[in-house]
C-alpha cells in the first residue's frame, strides 16, 4: 500500500503525462495553422470524459484529478477551437 506523500507523486507524475501530449499539439497547430489530422469528434469525447472526472473528482474531493481535469479541459478546448477557428479560415480562402 502507498503512502499519502508516494500516491500523491503518483497522481502527479500521471497527470503530467496525461496532459503533455497536448503541448506539441496546441504547437504544431499554432505554427502550421492546420489541425486537419485532430478529429473534433476525439477532442469533444476527451473533453467530456475529462468533464466527468471533474465531477468524479468534486465529489471525493480529490484536489488531483480535478487539477489534472480542469487542465485536460482546458487543453482540449485550446485545441478545438483552434481546429474549427483554422478550418473556418481555409474554407474561407477556398471561395
Amino acid at each position: 500500500m502507498l503512502d499519502e506523500f508516494t500516491l500523491g507523486i503518483v497522481a502527479i507524475a500521471a497527470g503530467v503525462l496525461i496532459l503533455i501530449g497536448w503541448v506539441p499539439q496546441i504547437i504544431q497547430g499554432y505554427k502550421t495553422k492546420k489541425l486537419e489530422d485532430v478529429s473534433k469528434y476525439l477532442v469533444i469525447a476527451i473533453f467530456s470524459g475529462a468533464a466527468l472526472w471533474l465531477v468524479y473528482g468534486i465529489e471525493i474531493d480529490d484536489v488531483y484529478i480535478i487539477g489534472v481535469n480542469v487542465a485536460a479541459m482546458f487543453l482540449t478546448m485550446t485545441v478545438l477551437i483552434m481546429k474549427l477557428k483554422y478550418e473556418k479560415a481555409f474554407e474561407s480562402i477556398r471561395k
